[in-house]
């Protein structure tokens, strides 16, 4: 009878393969988890809404039909919406997409501005207090935002008088985030300083440093924080169901609460539902089609040298 013994080769080769295969456990079952409810949105709005009443638990959508998709867009009348065992009520599709665009572009566009202002006055000016000012600013981080709803709520309705509002809606997120300053300043930190002594030798003000020198090189640092405030804020809900309630300037996410809150037999029309925020889905997985290998880079964080 003969002893094998596992040479050290052997014994890297199996911790290795031990090793691996519950990483790649780990990164299914993560797929997984993250694919079942995206799956199960399609499979719901695939559904006719008599069928899945009677199915509920299939996996495959039941009574396959495209007409949810129809009934979202306005395509098709209560009366045969309610055949199709909807509920029969219409949502302004387009104006609600065209209002969560204009609150999402707006706060987009002047935070990502704003907060880049601001990091780099963090990063090179130099002024008395500045360091002391940044950690107050990112002592922000650690305050829950439930804490500021009410004074913020006070503010826009009772002092400014601008509910119901485009501008009562982006006004809290407009300027800056504590977040977006400390990202973009960790990036601003580590671009190389010739490129703007050049510039200041050549008669560029502070401004146009940042604005030619530092803002074109920013592509990638730029592009996510962009990508992450538009993810945020299409998806938000809370703020614009409090201070946009009117139809003019509500927003998509609020407006499917109210399509669900709104069917009058008593169960929710799923199938309508899962519908319209499937094709709410489209504008930030285009966003992340677009701009994904830019967040890639910007992760790294690698400057200029």
């Amino acid at each position: 009878m003969t002893t094998q013994t596992l040479t050290p080769v052997q014994t890297n080769t199996r911790r290795f393969s031990l090793s691996q295969a519950a990483a790649w456990a780990v990164v299914v079952a993560a797929i997984i988890i993250t694919l079942v409810p995206f799956w199960w949105v399609v499979r719901t709005a695939l559904s006719t809404q008599k069928a899945l009443l009677a199915s509920p638990d299939s996996i495959l959508p039941v009574g396959f039909t495209l007409m949810n998709f129809a009934r979202v867009l306005g395509q098709v009348d209560a009366a045969t919406a309610i055949a199709m065992g909807g509920s029969g009520q219409k949502i302004d599709f387009w104006l609600f997409t065209r209002n969560s665009f204009i609150v999402t572009i707006v706060t987009v566009v002047g935070q990502t501005f704003f907060s880049a202002l601001a990091a780099y006055a963090f990063a090179r000016l130099k002024f008395p207090g500045r360091d002391k000012l940044f950690n107050l600013y990112l002592a922000a981080l650690m305050i829950p935002g439930i804490v500021t709803l009410i004074p913020n709520y006070l503010l826009i309705h009772r002092d400014l008088d601008w509910g119901n509002t485009f501008l009562g809606i982006v006004a809290p997120t407009l300027l800056m985030s504590p977040f977006a300053v400390f990202f973009l300043r960790q990036f601003f930190l580590g671009v190389n300083r010739e490129l703007e002594e050049a510039a200041a030798l050549d008669g560029a003000s502070v401004f146009d440093i940042f604005w030619r020198v530092v803002l074109p090189i920013s592509g990638p640092p730029i592009a996510t924080l962009a990508l992450l405030t538009f993810v945020g804020t299409w998806n938000t809900y809370f703020w614009p169901s409090l201070v946009g309630k009117d139809e003019s300037v509500r927003v998509l996410t609020v407006a499917l609460a109210v399509f669900k809150s709104q069917t009058p037999q008593g169960a929710p029309d799923w199938t309508g539902l899962m519908a319209a925020t499937l094709i709410s889905m489209i504008p930030t997985l285009g966003v992340f089609l677009i701009f994904g290998r830019r967040v890639v880079n910007s992760i790294q964080f690698t400057g200029f040298k």
